[in-house]
């Protein structure tokens, strides 16, 4: 597993994938996801050590020529987020998990650095990280965990996102009905 992760996102699709091609060619690194999102983005998330990824991220951000939308470096991302991106997350709603937060942002790049901020602040499961497509080129993160938990987590989350202007909205759901995360997969 990477313990960092970059990511660009492009509103060209060209862009992007010249974009991805310089980012490895710069640095030894790895990609882990490339393709469009809605509405007609394209992204690239990679991984590997801290220095190759900033400075692959870095040369992107130098190539974008007014296309990049967004862009981040995670330098020691938390063990739960590739799971919530892949879907791989297999919970039950349990009598632990008594509430339910959602952070929704315009920035897919940057959701997931508030995913990992989220995550990393309160003993959360993140259950779910959907990343541009099919939403319009959003993204949101679901966690799950005990109602003080997941209210300092999402609190924690939405602020560099509040800050840049990309929150959409966020939500704390006390006591979420048993049939909710049956309907989201």
């Amino acid at each position: 597993m990477h313990r960092s992760i970059g990511m660009i996102e492009s509103q060209s699709v060209a862009r992007g994938i010249f974009m991805a091609d310089a980012m490895l060619k710069a640095a030894d690194v790895e990609v882990l996801a490339s393709g469009t999102v809605c509405p007609g983005k394209y992204t690239t998330l990679i991984g590997g050590e801290v220095a190759a990824v900033d400075h692959a991220v870095a040369v992107a951000r130098d190539l974008a020529e007014g296309c990049l939308v967004d862009s981040i470096v995670i330098p020691n991302v938390h063990e739960q987020v590739f799971p919530a991106i892949k879907g791989a997350v297999d919970v039950l709603l349990a009598d632990h998990y008594t509430s339910m937060g959602v952070i929704e942002s315009f920035s897919i790049a940057s959701l997931i650095e508030a995913a990992d901020t989220a995550v990393k602040t309160a003993d959360v499961t993140l259950y779910e990280v959907r990343l541009g497509l099919a939403i319009g080129g959003k993204a949101f993160a679901i966690l799950l965990g005990e109602v003080a938990a997941v209210q300092a987590a999402v609190d924690a989350g939405v602020l560099g996102l509040e800050s840049q202007g990309l929150l959409v909205s966020k939500v704390v759901i006390p006591a979420p009905h048993s049939d909710l995360l049956k309907t989201m997969g």
